[in-house]
């Protein structure tokens, strides 16, 4: 039923996107800028060439050009979705890897279908500069979308046995890669306003309660202890403006019967589907217990917040690895990509051990997504920011190598962030930031976290190199401020990836750290690493700057600090 539904809405779009075809440029609106050639307007993307080879050849102008390449945009997203399930129905040839790797393609180009859906709405319907928030949403979509494919094509390359598949479609997927990358540089020039209007951020009390929404005035002991276990411990802080966060319903889950269900998934698949936050948030409460599940959360399962006992209590773990045929992408043993996720007290595991390599505690794709009070424990790959926007507040994250990675707008703040013992002769590295275009609104931002040595590689006798970080992808972008550095960190901070690859496009910087290791005398003489001494600059990497935060992270409930701290 759910491959016909989604057949249906392929073909609806197809429809859609066949009406739109018929226009020519001098349909659409444009009055906001003068008109100019093809050859013009693609010198203000990334590959001038590529694009001058997608525009028809006439005079339009920002938005026209940009409402085209959307346009054409969704449309080959559905033609890549029709090759993948093409390859898909010769399952019977392909190896388990391959097909993995075929099914992580087809999971990134549903979503790329909806970002370009909901984008191609806003940008057919103005003609003018947007405000800040809704340009934020679509900047943030079109950026997302670049990841699906790069994602979609790691995987491939990685899997040797997926050859013939990745024969097939790797020019596709570089093509398509390249267009999508023309919507998001011609977007960011006609909609995207020239400066952030934030709301101005006051350090004024913040008072947290939960309001009963469709729930029964009488609440069960267990109940009222979940209100009072997460509501205690924001009432401390001393910040914001007042909010009540609304909660729909609230469902248990114990391994010992007595709640309303005994695994995660269960929760999960009775949580209301598209809910909208208005309705409050669905809320699940997992008491303390090891749950060896893989939990997926999926795209319609919004504004979900589940809730545990503490880390160390609540725990959720499992043990797949890409030595053990698995993509990096799946073997996260918990992974969402539900909008407005919330999780509270969880430790997440896996427990490959750095022998597997990449081995996924969490995968994160969902946009407005919270961890609050949580651990991440694994060793390379721990926590994947896959997408998206996020935020991580007084958490735990233990790894190795990478072991904060991805593509998302992710800002960790007030979080302790532990390398552990790695194997003999690695290298400990904490990031590895994926921004592949320089137009993506993302990065890594570390903000009054401390990083220490786990008691593991505190207590060993040899010395293990720790580097703040290094560039996955060419735009890789990756700030430390107001941190506590130990004296791990060597004095160089960073280190490349292969050779000079990205040295010349990252965005690295550190601004007002402490710490023995927080020296940057001897850090890499890159001149894209930036020791920061500008509070103006390093204000644009803050949560109300860089996440528009004040728009959406009070309706969590999760405290949190807009500005320096």
């Amino acid at each position: 039923m759910a491959s016909k539904l989604f057949n249906f809405f392929a073909f609806s779009c197809f429809v859609f996107l066949a009406l739109f075809a018929s226009l020519s440029f001098a349909d659409t609106q444009s009055n906001s800028t003068s008109p100019v050639s093809p050859e013009t307007i693609c010198k203000s993307t990334p590959d001038p060439h590529f694009c001058k080879t997608v525009l028809p050849n006439q005079t339009a102008n920002v938005y026209d050009y940009g409402r085209y390449t959307v346009r054409k945009s969704l449309s080959q997203s559905r033609k890549f979705l029709s090759m993948i399930d093409k390859y898909l129905k010769k399952s019977s040839t392909l190896t388990n890897s391959a097909i993995q790797a075929l099914e992580d393609c087809r999971q990134l180009a549903e979503l790329n279908m909806d970002f370009l859906l909901s984008s191609f709405q806003t940008v057919n319907n103005t003609s003018k500069t947007l405000s800040s928030a809704k340009a934020e949403d679509i900047q943030t979509f079109l950026s997302a979308i670049l990841t699906n494919e790069q994602t979609c094509l790691d995987g491939l390359q990685v899997t040797a046995s997926a050859w013939s598949v990745r024969k097939g479609l790797t020019l596709p997927l570089s093509n398509d890669t390249k267009l999508y990358s023309v919507s998001l540089a011609l977007f960011t020039k006609g909609w995207v306003p020239k400066k952030k209007q934030n709301t101005t951020w006051k350090p004024i009390k913040r008072q947290h309660s939960f309001r009963n929404g469709r729930l029964p005035l009488k609440m069960s002991r267990k109940t009222q202890a979940i209100y009072e276990s997460v509501s205690r411990r924001k009432l401390i802080q001393s910040q914001g403006v007042n909010e009540v966060v609304a909660v729909s319903d609230i469902v248990t889950v114990s391994q010992d019967g007595s709640g309303n269900f005994t695994t995660i998934n269960d929760a999960i698949s009775a949580a209301p589907n598209n809910s909208a936050l208005t309705a409050g948030y669905f809320l699940i409460y997992v008491t303390a217990g090891v749950y060896e599940e893989y939990v997926y959360i999926a795209k319609n399962k919004r504004n979900l917040m589940m809730v545990g006992d503490g880390i160390n209590q609540t725990i959720i773990t499992g043990n797949r690895s890409f030595v053990d045929d698995n993509t990096t992408f799946n073997s996260a043993t918990f992974a969402v990509v539900a909008a407005g996720f919330v999780a509270v007290n969880i430790t997440f595991r896996n427990t490959a051990g750095a022998i597997k390599h990449q081995a996924v505690a969490v995968r994160n794709g969902a946009d407005l997504s919270t961890f609050y009070s949580c651990s991440f424990e694994a060793y390379q790959d721990t926590l994947y920011t896959h997408s998206l926007r996020q935020f991580y507040r007084e958490c735990d994250i233990y790894g190795t190598v990478d072991f904060i990675f991805g593509n998302a707008a992710a800002i960790f703040q007030n979080c302790n962030i532990y390398p552990r013992l790695p194997m003999s002769g690695q290298y400990i590295v904490i990031t590895a930031q994926g921004r592949s275009d320089p137009n993506q609104n993302t990065g890594t931002l570390i903000q009054n976290c401390s990083i220490r040595a786990a008691d593991e590689l505190a207590s060993n006798n040899i010395t293990f190199q720790t580097y703040l970080g290094r560039p996955w992808k060419n735009f890789s972008r990756t700030v430390y401020m107001e941190t506590f550095l130990d004296s791990l960190i060597n004095p160089a901070g960073w280190i490349a990836w292969s050779g000079d690859f990205a040295l010349s496009t990252l965005y690295y910087a550190e601004y007002d750290n402490t710490g023995p290791g927080s020296n940057t005398t001897n850090r890499v003489s890159w001149p894209t690493y930036h020791a920061i001494n500008n509070a103006t600059e390093a204000a644009n990497f803050t949560v109300a700057n860089f996440l528009l935060a004040d728009d959406w992270l009070p309706q969590t409930g999760v405290p949190y600090n807009g500005g320096f701290i």
